[in-house]
């Protein structure tokens, strides 16, 4: 690792470098073990110099954003963890387009739009994380999601090339994209927006969010919804009918304000919420045969 951190140093490229970072500090469930590596890019060229040595090392890297959507092993991770974070997040608004960093708040980014009077985003103010994570699993609320706005998108390729993505191209599905296949990493994004007015606006924020503190658990650490949502039916009402509201293990609860998340409790560790997952899952499979699909992502071992 000394080796692996010493290499990084001398390609006198902006990254800061961190070894044995507790993950619980990178993650919204507050929860996961140390990183060998943390390495955090300020540009796009220090993040592909970071990428193109860490696969000539053949040393394992995982890219995160907020960590908005991903549970980390208690174990750490054995490898690189990559954060594409406030150090790459400018957002550039030009009459009805906005150009984002990968590393902006989703919170930010809606921010910016509201300040420049344009609509389309209001509801990704809530959503917890970084425009990268959001592209890559095409993030969505109540309605809207990032397929709807998004023009187009720049990428570092699994090749090391920089390239620009039409929303064709990206492919956006139901949380999912091309980048999930492909290797693609988003550095940024173009959204065209329409001109609207910023009481409106705003006003679509505050309701937004209103129904998001009503119904949802914001006072727990958590990764939003846990589950996708299966064809034909909604994860919570699936997993409040088998009778799991406010079930438990360790420190992680099915939450009794919506079903849908899973929160740490206050002292949960990583495999308190995936036993919990797990169990989840085997009880709506066995009283309903719907199988449900974590949103989240596991880094580490289980």
């Amino acid at each position: 690792m000394c080796h692996m951190i010493k290499t990084i140093e001398a390609l006198g490229q902006p990254i800061r470098v961190l070894a044995d970072e507790p993950m619980k500090h990178h993650t919204t469930f507050r929860t996961g073990g140390p990183a060998d590596i943390y390495a955090i890019p300020e540009t796009p060229e220090a993040l592909a110099a970071l990428l193109a040595c860490l696969k000539a090392e053949d040393y394992p890297f995982f890219i995160i954003g907020n960590g908005s959507n991903l549970l980390v092993s208690d174990q750490g991770y054995r490898g690189a963890v990559i954060e594409i974070g406030s150090a790459m997040s400018r957002v550039t608004v030009n009459g009805q387009t906005i150009l984002a960093e990968a590393g902006v708040k989703l919170s930010a980014l809606a921010a910016a739009a509201l300040e420049a009077s344009l609509t389309g985003l209001e509801f990704a103010a809530g959503i917890p994380g970084n425009l990268g994570g959001a592209v890559f699993m095409n993030a969505g609320a109540y309605g809207g999601e990032m397929r709807q706005v998004i023009e187009r998108v720049y990428v570092l390729t699994a090749d090391g090339e920089f390239v620009t993505r039409s929303n064709e191209d990206m492919a956006f599905g139901y949380r999912t994209s091309a980048a999930k296949t492909n290797g693609d990493i988003v550095l940024a994004a173009e959204f065209r927006l329409s001109a609207g007015d910023a009481g409106a606006i705003r006003a679509q924020m505050d309701d937004l969010a209103a129904k998001r503190r009503d119904k949802q658990p914001l006072n727990f650490p958590s990764a939003g919804s846990t589950f996708k949502r299966p064809e034909g039916y909604f994860a919570g009402k699936l997993i409040q009918d088998a009778g799991l509201s406010g079930y438990q293990i360790g420190g992680a609860r099915v939450s009794e304000k919506h079903c849908g998340f899973i929160i740490n409790s206050g002292d949960a560790v990583s495999q308190d919420i995936y036993d919990l997952i797990v169990y989840v899952t085997k009880q709506v499979r066995a009283r309903d045969q719907v199988t449900l699909e974590p949103e989240v992502r596991f880094l580490g071992e289980f």
